[in-house]
């Protein structure tokens, strides 16, 4: 162990399942509970039978008959009521019995051997019945061994009526407190302790309190049991926990470990009060370890789904009948292609709530490393080649684990959850501080960047929620980082993330808001970083945050911002990448133009007036129908008359003007005659007589009746060339008949468009 700091990645995972392995048994120094009692024969020689629960006329009859009971101090036997003031009827005056009462004390006994780690047979055997009234105590001692082979005494507190009475504990370092008093007529509580364990009864200070008390002895000679002890174990453990909490959090050390159970559990019966054998001695083990040494101890449910290629066995044979289960014995399953490996269903020892989601599992995690490798599935299906697909297989594997984490690396292990999980907690937390005050570098406040810090190291993009109008998880953790006032974790979040990926006006908000928590020298700086870095692949995003941040603070001076986003322009190929050439020519939009004049604008009128110039150089990328037109539409008279977009807007204008009174000057006349445009390419049998057919001013109608493929290459034929035909089959009769009928389209666009220029004209011109 004294190495374990030099190379605590390797011992941490391997060491801590070795120390585990050893721990074999559960059990405590004690065992106790209720259980469920049908009333008893209780008889007492010189009474006779005594009702329960106990009545108190009945209590004053026993003390009247019973001895004082005694205690032994070496080879004596003393009466002392300084030392023990109690009263005894021995078994030779008492007898319990009844038709139900072997069961429950046989009940009792297995419980009692389970809790006390005891796997050999063992026998209860009647000792004496006490009674304490008001005042009755019994100061700390050890019994003596009663019975051969004696190990433990059993007490089983009868259904009556009293208050104090507890029973103390103490074993080694350890001690513990029972009460023993059943608020339920129908139950009686038992405890079981070593022999050798120190115990006191603690004054009884009103009513009577009954007992049974037995002998534990076991029916096989030998070593005598003992209590399971860990303490060796555990103090290994605490000392590679310890320095695991101690390492900074680097990343080759894992966030959490991962511990496999024995036993299966289902989620209803999931929790540490009912892990079984071994797996309850390693919870309790890791839970002693963990509380000191300032770790976390969860259970949950781990759940491993993997997918791929499955193979046919030797003995597959397609043609014979198969049910289900012989369809599964016909496949083996081959590489896996996709493996998800989570847990869920966290429980807590405490039997608390848990914060924690669905998290991932990596496999640096698992303790010992191969922990899952000989895990067999619990469910498997098979599935048979169909078309281009080969067979292929699903499994699942659930285990019930023990996950453990330094506390100071919890933010660590719940960002493992994913953004939606941690966002609307620091959402809470965010809150949490401002009601608290928003006092600066407070407790709520570090706690809110605590978990801001984990969230970002683990960023994993720009997810857009469903409602477009919304704020996306970017520009949600902006504003959250904007509310705390976070600047350093604002200034490497707008450094180092892909901020700027859409145009959605919440999130350039957000990041307008983020950004104001900053000096405004440090602003301009950290503006002009994101222009350059995302003007190539978020040209619109960029253009309308160019233009928020200008009007937010014309104070600062954001000339080389707009220098890069013009830079930045697609169009000439010259000047873009070919990895982004793609990227820009998505990304050009009608509103990307407005948004880059306007932007412009609020900086320099001369940088607006040279992006529309630019435009207008490259009318493949600004289309003048598509991009240009589109976007001055959207142009309001405040804009153009703007003093730094104006000259801009106006230069756009008047070359859209020019381009629309080119189009509408020709006159348009209908078609007089069928004769209709001729593009087809294909000069096939049947296109030739099509095209024919085109040529033909007299003739408006024409049938090809032919086969399918025939009449299929024909439609493709005209639908490609844009023919003013209309097309229908007629399926009268075999083969059906393709009828084309010729239409006038063209011409119907051609108005169509003209209508919309005149009124395109006449916004631009007023």
């Amino acid at each position: 162990m004294s190495s374990i700091k030099d190379h605590l990645d390797e011992a941490l995972p391997t060491e801590l399942a070795a120390l585990l392995r050893s721990v074999d048994r559960h059990g405590d120094f004690y065992a106790s509970g209720t259980v469920e009692l049908a009333p008893p024969s209780l008889e007492v020689e010189g009474i006779g039978h005594i009702s329960l629960p106990l009545l108190p006329v009945q209590a004053e009859q026993l003390l009247a008959v019973a001895d004082v009971a005694p205690f032994g101090r070496g080879q004596k036997t003393l009466r002392d009521p300084t030392v023990r003031r109690c009263w005894q009827v021995g078994p030779e005056r008492a007898r319990i019995g009844g038709r139900h009462w072997n069961k429950t004390l046989e009940h009792i006994v297995a419980r009692v051997a389970e809790g006390l780690a005891i796997a050999e047979p063992i026998t209860a055997t009647f000792y004496k019945l006490l009674i304490y009234n008001e005042g009755s105590f019994f100061v700390s001692h050890r019994d003596t061994e009663k019975a051969p082979g004696m190990f433990a005494t059993l007490v089983v507190v009868l259904p009556s009526t009293f208050s104090g009475g507890a029973l103390h504990l103490r074993h080694g370092e350890r001690e513990v407190n029972l009460d023993l008093r059943s608020t339920d007529p129908g139950e009686a509580a038992f405890a079981a302790f070593y022999a050798d364990c120190v115990h006191e009864i603690r004054p009884v200070t009103a009513g009577y309190r009954l007992a049974l008390t037995y002998n534990l002895t076991r029916t096989r000679s030998g070593r005598a049991p003992q209590p399971p002890n860990y303490k060796q174990e555990q103090a290994r453990i605490f000392a590679l926990l310890q320095a695991w909490r101690d390492a900074p959090e680097q990343e080759h050390l894992p966030a959490k470990l991962v511990y496999p159970l024995e036993h299966a559990y289902t989620p209803a019966e999931l929790g540490f009060a009912a892990l079984k054998g071994r797996d309850a001695a390693v919870a309790g083990v890791l839970t002693d370890a963990a509380g000191s040494s300032d770790c976390d101890l969860s259970l949950a449910l781990l759940t491993i789904e993997e997918s791929g290629a499955a193979e046919y066995s030797g003995s597959y044979n397609p043609r014979r009948w198969r049910s289900r289960d012989d369809d599964d014995d016909a496949f083996e399953a081959g590489e896996v292609f996709d493996r998800t490996v989570t847990l869920s269903e966290w429980r807590r020892p405490d039997g608390g709530a848990s914060q924690l989601g669905c998290i991932p599992v990596h496999d640096a995690e698992f303790s010992p490393p191969d922990a899952v490798a000989a895990l067999m599935p619990d469910e498997q299906h098979f599935r048979e080649a169909t078309g281009n697909e080969g067979a292929s297989f699903e499994r699942t594997y659930q285990r019930a684990v023990l996950v453990l984490w330094p506390r100071k690396r919890y933010y660590a292990v719940l960002s493992q959850a994913g953004q939606e999980t941690t966002l609307p907690l620091l959402d809470e937390f965010v809150r949490t501080w401002i009601e608290s005050g928003a006092v600066p570098q407070s407790a709520s406040w570090q706690e809110a960047h605590d978990l801001a810090s984990h969230i970002l190291a683990r960023w994993s993009g720009n997810t857009r929620p469903s409602n477009g109008n919304k704020l996306s998880q970017t520009g949600t953790v902006l504003d959250l980082l904007a509310r705390l006032d976070d600047t350093a974790l604002i200034t490497s979040f707008l450094t180092n993330s892909s901020v700027l990926q859409d145009s959605r006006q919440a999130d350039i908000d957000a990041v307008i808001r983020a950004l104001a928590c900053l000096p405004a020298k440090q602003r301009a700086t950290l503006i002009t970083r994101m222009i350059t870095d995302r003007a190539k692949l978020a040209l619109a995003a960029c253009a309308l945050f160019i233009g928020r941040a200008a009007i937010s603070w014309p104070e600062i001076d954001l000339k080389q911002a707009a220098d890069a986003l013009i830079a930045a322009l697609p169009g000439d190929p010259a000047r873009v990448e070919s990895e982004f050439r793609w990227q820009a020519i998505r990304n050009v939009a009608p509103e990307v133009v407005v948004h880059l004049i306007k932007g412009l604008g609020a900086i320099d009128s001369i940088r607006a007036l040279t992006a529309a110039k630019y435009f207008l150089a490259w009318p493949t990328m600004y289309d003048m129908d598509g991009v240009i037109v589109p976007a001055l539409r959207t142009v309001r008279s405040d804009d153009a008359k703007g003093p730094g977009s104006a000259r801009a807007i106006e230069h756009l204008r008047a070359a859209a003007a020019a381009h629309l009174r080119a189009r509408t000057a020709p006159e348009l006349t209908a078609p007089k005659d069928w004769q209709r445009d001729n593009a087809l390419l294909c000069k096939c049998k049947n296109c030739s007589e099509f095209a024919k057919f085109l040529d033909d001013a007299g003739k408006r109608i024409w049938a090809l009746r032919a086969v399918e493929h025939e009449r299929s290459h024909v439609e493709e034929s005209i639908k490609r060339a844009r023919c003013d035909v209309d097309v229908v089959t007629d399926r009268r009769g075999r083969p059906y008949t393709l009828i084309c009928t010729k239409n006038t389209a063209s011409f119907d666009r051609a108005m169509k468009q003209r209508a919309q220029d005149m009124a395109d004209l006449k916004h631009l011109t007023g």
